[in-house]
């Protein structure tokens, strides 16, 4: 793989890891089993039939338990100690035949890029969840879906407009965090006052 190539999987495979990493490594695997994509030898493992029916089984598990409130932000927490090193181990894996400081310099790069989109993700449910009403909820659970393949697929094939894409979305994700913890920090600076009226 070139530099530009690796540079997309580790940013791409990274990004939608973060949002939904069972969708991402299911969608991976489908797409090189039917040739649509060429993933790297290192890679090909994800093909196998045992690995896409267990990404296909946990991402319909975290289908559901991501419509419930709150369930998701359980789901979420407990996945904050999967999915960034779950993209560090894939990126580390697609340039397994490069240098050493590739295979590394990747695998940081998509476990940081992973642990930003979880990071927007969780952060942005946990607010909605706040929201009597469950569309939100599920708009964004199903955009998260849709994201994690798209960036999948154009991770493997259009590494430019990949490169390009996920550097928009992790401002966009930065823009989404820095609103939420000023959000969350007038929420608890305000609860003390509530309690002394």
């Amino acid at each position: 793989m070139n530099p530009l190539q690796t540079l997309s999987l580790a940013l791409g495979a990274g990004f939608s890891s973060g949002l939904n990493l069972y969708a991402t490594v299911a969608t991976l695997g489908l797409l090189e089993r039917f040739g649509v994509i060429h993933l790297p030898a290192s890679l090909r493992v994800l093909t196998h039939s045992w690995v896409i029916g267990i990404a296909v089984v946990l991402y319909l598990i975290e289908f559901f338990a991501d419509k419930i409130p709150y369930v998701d932000t359980i789901w979420d927490f407990v996945h904050t100690f999967i999915r960034p090193p779950a993209a560090a181990l894939l990126a580390y894996a697609a340039v397994s035949g490069s240098d050493a400081e590739w295979r590394w310099g990747a695998a940081l790069l998509a476990g940081g890029v992973a642990l930003t989109s979880h990071g927007a993700k969780a952060t942005t449910r946990a607010a909605v969840n706040t929201s009597p009403e469950p569309l939100s909820n599920w708009t964004l659970s199903l955009g998260e879906d849709v994201m994690a393949v798209w960036l999948s697929w154009m991770a493997s094939l259009h590494p430019a407009a990949t490169t390009i894409v996920v550097f928009l979305l992790l401002g966009l994700c930065a823009y989404l965090l820095y609103r939420l913890f000023r959000f969350a920090r007038r929420a608890v600076r305000r609860t003390p006052d509530t309690y002394f009226k």
